[in-house]
């Protein structure tokens, strides 16, 4: 697919019944299975040691029926995750961590590594129905909770950074016998996918961004927001303002029922009894994501990189510390994907019209037609 070439996507899904345990969308689980072409099923070894968990079998009860009332620990323990969870426990910065993962087999292997990262107001538990698709393609899918988030450690001293994430990951990979593995990456997650390939190319076979932010650096228009105001800030955070900010950036100011697991995880963290914590290292972490930038790196990426965009977003860090008509510029996304693209050699775009921050949720058919080529050897 060329650079600039769009994909006409519905928002509706098509047809279909099944609904899988854990799932985050009612209405986006119940779409019919495509047919998908048989050369995604060629095998390309890229790993020599076989996950242990493997893909459970669909379940009738919706996530949103099955989650607990409201108000999580710091490690979400009281969270259902839609596969088995595993821990790489290490240490880092003179202090023991854990990172969470999933690991899950296909039930027909061939041979090639799926590595999903998720972005800031994620856990790997939104990618269920990727995981899944991906599964019955005979990808080995591999789904961690970077440290700050999930079920992962939440240090209250620790410097974040990209570079640490990226080597937290690769360290995980030596450990599981991972060589090589093609990313799939969403918003944060796209930051720290560049990271990752620009520090370990030899591992990135190939990398697709789903509206990654990181596509402009905000240090240009938005002014420096201290760590500790950004904390009172997200202390101040509770379920109808995340909620709100979710609206209004990542679904274009319309909010639906079927939303509500995406908002759950993150809101139940605020009403939980490690709050502070929480806010805390989600300032840690939004420090990092605005100091960081990858943008300026993109021209030195050698990997065969993908990105898929939904035009509509409009997410950008630091509107409300501007003025309406310097926030009116952030966050373009139909001009930011095709800047990146140009930036980056050897890249492809995929224009999703009229989809926001989650075409993996509001366009799953485009979203997976246009990710299930680029990986196709």
């Amino acid at each position: 697919m060329r650079v600039g070439e769009r994909l006409q996507s519905s928002s509706a899904p098509r047809g279909g019944s099944s609904q899988s345990r854990g799932e985050y969308l009612r209405e986006a689980m119940k779409s019919s299975r495509t047919p998908l072409p048989a050369a995604l099923l060629a095998a390309l070894t890229l790993c020599a040691c076989a996950p242990k968990a493997s893909l459970p079998p669909a379940a009738s009860q919706p996530r949103s029926e099955s989650l607990p009332a409201r108000g999580y620990d710091a490690e979400l323990s009281a969270y259902p995750y839609p596969f088995e969870v595993r821990y790489r426990r290490f240490e880092a910065q003179q202090q023991p961590l854990k990172m969470a993962y999933m690991d899950v087999a296909p039930a027909q292997p061939n041979g090639r590594t799926v590595l999903l990262l998720h972005g800031k107001n994620f856990s790997g538990a939104y990618w269920e129905r990727t995981v899944r698709a991906l599964s019955e393609l005979g990808y080995r899918v591999l789904v961690p909770d970077q440290i700050g988030f999930g079920k992962s450690s939440k240090p209250k001293s620790f410097q974040f950074t990209f570079h640490a994430l990226a080597a937290y990951t690769a360290q995980l990979l030596d450990e599981l016998g991972v060589q090589q593995v093609a990313v799939v990456a969403h918003s944060m997650g796209g930051m720290l996918a560049t990271r990752f390939a620009l520090l370990y190319p030899e591992r990135v076979e190939r990398m697709s961004l789903v509206n990654p932010i990181g596509l402009e650096d905000w240090q240009r228009s938005v002014p420096y927001t201290p760590l500790d105001a950004v904390y009172k800030q997200e202390q101040a955070s509770d379920r109808d303002k995340l909620r709100a900010y979710m609206r209004d950036s990542y679904f274009a100011g319309q909010w639906r029922d079927e939303y509500e697991p995406l908002l759950d995880m993150l809101a139940g963290l605020r009403e939980g009894p490690d709050a502070d914590l929480v806010a805390w290292v989600s300032a840690l972490t939004a420090d990092m994501v605005f100091t960081q930038p990858v943008v300026h790196d993109f021209p030195r990426l050698s990997v065969r990189t993908q990105l898929i965009i939904g035009t509509r977003d409009r997410t950008a860090l630091g509107k409300a510390a501007v003025s309406k008509e310097v926030a009116a510029t952030l966050g373009q996304y139909e001009e930011l994907g095709k800047s990146a693209a140009k930036a980056i050699p050897n890249s492809e775009l995929v224009e999703l019209p009229g989809i926001g921050h989650l075409p993996q949720v509001e366009a799953f058919d485009a979203y997976l037609s246009a990710l299930t080529k680029f990986l196709a050897p």
